[in-house]
């Protein structure tokens, strides 16, 4: 992606991430996150809930995975504002969508707003900032 391309209101491509018990786990452990209601089925029951569910840091690193894949190698993520909603629950799968909401000139910014909805609703509302350094003249 050349920043010069990039056009306010542009749609990035829907990702589907299929919810799996595997992900989950994974992404808690990578992230640290060792709350039982991450890997555990009957602790996360007992709160009340149907299975184990995505931890907000395994939300993040999606999010920007996949505004870092349009984006290409090139950009650098300055900001990311995150808010979760509904669960993300093993079996589900999350839809994520994008558009540019901003594209600033001078600084060489683009901000990306992303959605990732499941069955439930929206898990995932938010917005990343990325910075596209001066291509080189060579």
């Amino acid at each position: 992606m050349q920043f010069e391309d990039i056009k306010q209101g542009a749609a990035l491509p829907e990702l589907a991430f299929p919810i799996t018990a595997s992900a989950i786990v994974a992404g808690a452990l990578a992230t640290n996150d060792y709350q039982n209601v991450h890997h555990d089925k009957a602790a996360a029951e007992s709160t009340g809930v149907p299975d184990i569910f995505m931890n907000i840091l395994t939300t993040n690193g999606v999010v920007q995975r996949y505004v870092g894949e349009w984006a290409g190698h090139g950009a650098r993520v300055r900001k990311i504002a995150i808010k979760l909603g509904a669960p993300n629950f093993v079996g589900d799968t999350m839809r994520i969508n994008g558009e540019v909401a901003r594209v600033d000139a001078d600084a060489r910014e683009v901000a990306v707003a992303v959605s990732g909805r499941n069955r439930i609703g929206e898990h995932v509302s938010a917005t990343v900032t990325l910075h596209f350094p001066e291509r080189n003249a060579a």
